[in-house]
């Protein structure tokens, strides 16, 4: 899936929330616009909700939540926090599809970004896994 239009991360979120996505479509572009569009629509809600609508995904599609796989919270609000902070830093009324381009043509665009903050142990470790836990390399720089 394309984000070209504002319309397509609408799309996207629609099949998200609904849990109608193909797990095919629930690509690494695909997090990052569904984070954004949650952000643009409410920051507040985004980061109280999307941890349950990824769950709720996840089984949707055959998945599970446990300790080694699926949902992962360190994961989820540090992408949140980017895609916050991406959102923030464009001029009002940029179109959602443009701070996408920009989030994916940096370093978050690389699937591994999150490497570059947390050790691979302790970023795949239960606790980071089912709670929310510091970076261990660097801080985030948003």
């Amino acid at each position: 899936m394309s984000f070209e239009t504002d319309a397509d991360i609408t799309e996207l979120l629609e099949g998200f929330r609904n849990r109608t996505l193909p797990k095919e479509k629930w690509t690494h572009a695909a997090h990052w616009a569904a984070a954004l569009g949650l952000i643009a629509e409410d920051a507040l809600a985004a980061y109280r909700d999307m941890p349950g609508m990824i769950r709720a995904y996840n089984e949707s599609v055959g998945g599970k939540n446990t300790e080694t796989e699926g949902y992962h919270e360190t994961i989820t609000i540090a992408s949140l926090k980017a895609a916050e902070h991406a959102y923030r830093g464009t001029p009002g009324g940029t179109p959602l599809h443009e701070v996408l381009s920009g989030l994916l043509a940096g370093p978050c665009g690389k699937p591994d970004w999150i490497l570059d903050y947390w050790r691979r142990e302790t970023l795949f470790s239960v606790k980071a896994r089912r709670e929310w836990v510091e970076p261990d390399l660097c801080a985030l720089p948003f």
